[in-house]
């Protein structure tokens, strides 16, 4: 059986960026991680043994024991920001550069009057720090959850992982519900986001199925998944080498591999190496 591996797979810029900052403080016990760094197992432990503490992220509003705070990727709000700056903390910030994007665009939106839609995952950690600061706003999963706002003026962004065809049709579907009122868009999807997906795209109609690496929780890497299977190719989601099951793959001669934005090289490695050894 052959593998072949997605032309794009595997970690983004900011989540390099991420790890490089935690990797360089000498102090892990005097940090607390506001919330998980990425969304992704393999690293979360690394962290934990390194003795980094970390908030659950349903449980942030709690202040952080530790006179540092570390926030994540995933960014915060403003208001969040103030709240532990406020109660005396040291904040060690690795938000993602296209996040900081994403969150600028909604500020802008909110002081030219806009009702802000968020294209993306209720309670997801980012859309929460997208939505924290503005005063009108709707957060917005798919194109079903689309309904006439009472606004005259609405504005668009999205969560940064968000497939860009899912956004289109939400997008499109706000203007159909909303033909009276003055819709702005924004696209604040990530480049690192279009780039795995694309290259997904790619890949499909050479294999037979594919496996997609990373968190269980992370949403970039279950839209990797989601869009195999609505190409009709199977797709499997591992966590690690271990998670790989030879029974997926009878009858295939070509599989295909690819990895969410936090997925540690070392990790896509070693399912690379486990599927060449069925």
């Amino acid at each position: 059986m052959e593998v072949v591996v997605a032309d794009t797979a595997g970690m983004c810029f900011g989540v390099r960026d991420a790890l490089g900052v935690i990797a360089g403080l000498p102090d892990p016990a005097g940090v607390t991680i506001h919330g998980q760094l990425v969304h992704n197992e393999v690293v979360l432990q690394q962290l934990a043994v390194r003795g980094f503490g970390a908030a659950d992220e349903a449980d942030r509003d709690r202040l952080p024991p530790t006179p540092a705070v570390l926030i994540t990727a995933h960014g915060v709000s403003d208001r969040e920001r103030a709240r532990l700056a406020g109660a005396g903390k040291t904040l060690i910030d690795t938000t993602c550069p296209l996040v900081r994007r994403a969150h600028a665009a909604a500020v802008r939106l909110r002081d030219a009057g806009y009702h802000v839609l968020v294209i993306g995952r209720p309670g997801h950690v980012e859309v929460r720090g997208l939505v924290e600061d503005l005063p009108s706003h709707d957060v917005v999963p798919d194109a079903a959850a689309v309904r006439r706002y009472p606004h005259p003026r609405l504005g668009v962004i999205c969560q940064t992982t968000i497939p860009p065809r899912a956004a289109a049709a939400v997008r499109a579907e706000i203007g159909r519900q909303n033909p009276d009122a003055e819709v702005r868009f924004v696209d604040t999807i990530c480049h690192p986001t279009r780039d795995h997906q694309r290259a997904l795209e790619r890949l499909l109609p050479e294999v037979d199925a594919v496996v997609v690496v990373g968190g269980a929780n992370s949403n970039n890497t279950r839209e990797l998944v989601r869009l195999a299977a609505d190409r009709g190719t199977p797709a499997y989601h591992v966590r690690n080498a271990g998670d790989v099951r030879p029974e997926w793959f009878a009858g295939c001669r070509r599989v295909g591999l690819t990895a969410g934005t936090s997925t540690l090289d070392e990790t896509i490695r070693e399912v690379q190496g486990a599927l060449a050894r069925l």
